[in-house]
């Protein structure tokens, strides 16, 4: 007698449409492969989910139903830890229902009349195989903290609309937290957490007005892909309005990129538009919202060219280093004490390029390594050259950069540095801004220690411009402070400003390191910091920055200056 063993098909596909001739054609084309059990409405496609919850493998539902739709099947599921996790492919041939349910978190959807067998067929096989895989893009795809969207599932999402509904105009939002590094050095994780979930709630809030979707990528940056709003600037302001409500008081400022639909653009090259636009607004506190058009777009196709080129500006030394002296102003007259080396690029074609353009753009790719180091090479054989041929001692101050810090090799590339051009270490300043200490605090330290260590003077430049400038100047020991420029510009008409210039030398005195007043422009400022004991200064009052072949000029002044003393 021939036994015949009754092979178990290994996948169950629950099938619900309202209509007999749709059921009995999936199952046509899905019964080869698989274990098809069906229902004509909602209500009945509850109670077979339920019952089957633990071996079903996927639910096709149409939506347009009686007794119970489909949306209402989906919700739901969804609210129901048993099944949230089962796939759904809805069916319908309504393009906003379509949206609405993928909203409600459906894996996929299949237009009727219905597509090729084989398109079908590929569509179940894929969502079945990424949800054994737990690779499901589902509504359970969410940040923790915020509840909105991870960055994987929010692409996958937003290129579905784009695909299925290219005609529908869907912008592109970017939104950041200003130096949300330095919001949590300073306040902790528990407040930058309690921003960050203030941040979700009111996203949330507003796409529930709206049609749209949205994610939270990294620490401080959300993404929304939302239907064109008339006014990106009351969004902005709601969004504020509620960080403001959670921030107790601490300032928390946000900027705002935007990317508005455009015919063939799809959400990637949008969402790249739209943090450019984004970081464009980085630290104008006078406009935090961006839009990109045109204009920018020029603009990045610029700073393209700007990174292109990069590499051959150093081969060729289209770079320039300039020099920018700093005066001692408690002596009379004012002597030459100092400089700082100040990059400058002469392109063959572009013309001089200022370093406002170029040295944010590689600070933000991570090639500001690149542009230092040449820096650094070309300020110590300088400071060289003027000792031997005027016998004239003026320290330089560089910068290190944040990048700079990751180089294993750093301090040992200075030192080298020193002893090739027969330098003493105080020849070469290492000028440090908060942000390099913000972004990676114990490792920058760490690196200004062994670089103090080996004998070079550190400085701090703009002191004072950000959160975290005293926490940083508490950790960390400096041999001079750089103040910055905005509380020089208005001391002679700002009560405040000269209030704080005070604070900061009173500071510095404490602390016997000496202070740089850096944007020098007028004799009333010289005047006002001079009497509050400020040590140097540089700015236009004295000199701009000067090629090497002028600043000799000032060089050769000073010893003439010297010799009538003597």
């Amino acid at each position: 007698m021939m036994i015949t063993k009754q092979i178990q098909k290994p996948h169950k596909v629950l099938v619900v449409d309202d209509q007999e001739l749709n059921r009995d054609i999936l199952g046509m084309i899905l019964e080869d492969g698989y274990d098809v059990i069906y229902a004509c409405d909602g209500v009945e496609a509850l109670a077979a989910i339920k019952e089957n919850a633990d071996s079903l493998s996927i639910v096709m539902l149409d939506i347009i139903m009686p007794n119970m739709d489909g949306f209402e099947v989906l919700r739901r599921m969804k609210a129901d830890e048993q099944t949230k996790s089962i796939p759904v492919i809805v069916l319908t041939a309504e393009k906003d229902a379509e949206l609405e349910a993928l909203q409600l978190g459906a894996a996929d959807f299949i237009t009727k009349p219905f597509d090729l067998h084989e398109v079908i067929l590929a569509r179940v096989a894929r969502i079945i195989e990424l949800s054994e895989g737990r690779q499901l893009i589902s509504s359970a795809e969410h940040d923790k903290l915020t509840d909105l969207y991870t960055r994987n599932f929010f692409f996958e999402y937003a290129q579905r609309l784009y695909t299925y509904h290219s005609e529908t105009h869907f912008d592109a939002v970017a939104v950041n937290i200003e130096q949300f590094h330095s919001v949590n050095a300073l306040h902790g994780r528990d407040f930058g957490n309690i921003i960050l979930s203030a941040m979700g709630e009111e996203i949330r809030a507003f796409l529930s007005e709206t049609e749209g979707i949205a994610a939270r990528f990294e620490a401080d940056r959300f993404a929304i892909y939302c239907l064109h709003q008339p006014d990106y600037g009351a969004l902005l302001d709601r969004l504020q309005n509620k960080v403001d409500s959670a921030s107790n008081g601490v300032r928390v400022r946000l900027r705002m990129g935007v990317r508005e639909w455009g015919e063939g653009l799809d959400p990637v090259i949008m969402f790249d538009h739209a943090r450019a636009a984004c970081a464009l607004a980085r630290g104008d506190y006078h406009l935090s919202l961006q839009v990109y058009d045109k204009e920018m777009q020029e603009k990045e196709l610029f700073y393209q060219r700007l990174l292109n080129d990069l590499q051959t500006a150093v081969d060729e030394r289209q770079f320039v280093v300039f020099y920018q002296p700093k005066y001692n102003i408690q002596c009379d007259p004012p002597r030459l004490s100092s400089a700082e080396a100040l990059i400058r690029w002469r392109h063959p074609e572009l013309g001089m390029i200022s370093p406002g353009e170029f040295v944010p753009l590689f600070e933000r790719k991570g090639l500001i390594s690149i542009v230092d180091s040449f820096v650094w090479e070309n300020a110590a054989a300088q400071v060289a050259d003027w000792k031997r041929r005027f016998g004239f001692e003026l320290p330089v101050s560089v910068n290190l950069s944040r990048t700079d810090t990751f180089d294993s090799t750093l301090v040992e590339r200075l030192v080298k540095l020193v002893a090739d051009n027969h330098l003493i270490y105080r020849d070469l300043k290492l000028e440090v801004t908060e942000s390099a200490y913000t972004e990676n605090a114990s490792q920058f330290l760490g690196v200004v220690e062994s670089l103090r260590k080996a004998g070079f003077e550190i400085e701090m430049d703009d002191f004072g411009s950000g959160y975290s400038s005293l926490n940083m100047l508490s950790l960390m020991p400096v041999d001079v402070l750089k103040m910055d420029m905005k509380f020089v510009r208005n001391i002679e008409n700002d009560a405040t400003d000269r209030r704080l210039v005070t604070l900061i030398l009173d500071i510095a005195k404490y602390l016997k390191v000496p202070v740089v007043a850096e944007g020098v422009e007028t004799e009333g400022q010289l005047k006002i910091l001079k009497d509050a004991g400020c040590d140097i200064v540089q700015g236009y009052y004295f000199s701009r920055p000067l090629p090497a072949e002028e600043f000799e000029k000032l060089i050769q002044k000073e010893i003439e200056i010297k010799r009538d003393r003597i």
